[in-house]
């Protein structure tokens, strides 16, 4: 009979638990299911709310839709959301956008928000490409305080369109920040 040192007892608990990591990888959950549904939820509050963003859907390539983003941030921030990627009105991939600011703020707030490809060369970067950083070829289209979207939605030319909407909370400061949005498994 062999006695277990602590090392062995340590070496086999450490190896146990790289081969468990994998089970909670989402592969068979219904997370996909739930984040579907708050992206059809959002979706129709975005068009009904602010109209003119249907056609701006109908002349896009894909939407990617994040029903729900959370930031915070006293001095360092940071933020988190998960949604799916729509093309023709199916979810063809689920994403993650993961924000990090630096700069005088403080603060948290929610929001939704869904970027419209315009082009098709703009959405196949973005389902190519190992994380996608929004750059200087979005175009932020925001609410106005009359409820509509600025009409620059309908005539963009730009060849990622980004529409804020939903807000709450209080976020104030300025800083320098950056999304990156991530292929991921629900």
């Amino acid at each position: 009979m062999t006695q277990f040192s602590r090392r062995g007892f340590t070496l086999a608990a450490l190896a146990g638990a790289g081969v468990t990591a994998a089970c909670g990888n989402g592969i068979g959950s219904n997370a996909g299911l739930k984040i579907d549904a708050r992206v059809d939820k959002t979706l129709d509050y975005l068009y009904n709310t602010y109209p003119n963003t249907r056609n701006l859907a109908e002349k896009s390539n894909g939407q990617l839709v994040m029903p729900l983003v959370t930031e915070a941030g006293f001095g360092i921030g940071g933020g988190y959301g998960r949604g799916a990627l729509r093309v023709d009105g199916v979810t063809v991939d689920y994403y993650s956008s993961t924000k990090g600011s630096i700069g005088f703020q403080i603060g948290a707030q929610q929001f939704a928000h869904v970027l419209f490809f315009m082009t098709e060369d703009a959405l196949m970067r973005f389902r190519h490409s190992p994380g996608w950083a929004a750059g200087a070829d979005v175009e932020y289209a925001l609410n106005d305080k009359g409820g509509n979207m600025r009409a620059e939605t309908t005539t963009s030319t730009s060849p990622v369109v980004a529409v804020i909407f939903g807000q709450a909370g209080l976020m104030a400061g300025a800083t320098l920040e950056g999304v990156k949005y991530t292929r991921i498994i629900p």
